[in-house]
């Protein structure tokens, strides 16, 4: 499994925040990333900070994009290039 590169922002496996913020802008006819952060009312900052892999996008994040595009939450996950078909909060394993 490849890990979380903080770096660079990529996982490797496709994980890209800004082909997904841009197919967002597309979705919503909008033009800039300011737009973007006013339409889900959050700081620019949160926009620039996932553009440059300095974060990974939140669930709330996700909740609101998923109500303002009407997309549902796979089809954004599989923009994002998250591959994942659950989440597990934790491991069997790493109790024993």
């Amino acid at each position: 499994m490849k890990r979380w590169n903080a770096k660079s922002g990529m996982t490797g496996k496709g994980y890209d925040p800004n082909r997904f913020i841009d197919m967002v802008l597309v979705n919503q006819n909008m033009k800039c990333d300011a737009e973007l952060a006013r339409a889900l009312a959050v700081n620019p900052s949160v926009i620039s900070k996932l553009r440059r892999g300095k974060t990974r996008v939140s669930a709330s994040l996700l909740l609101g994009i998923h109500e303002m595009t009407k997309m549902s939450i796979r089809e954004l996950r599989n923009l994002i290039g998250d591959t994942k078909n659950k989440y597990f909060p934790f491991r069997q394993s790493s109790f024993n």
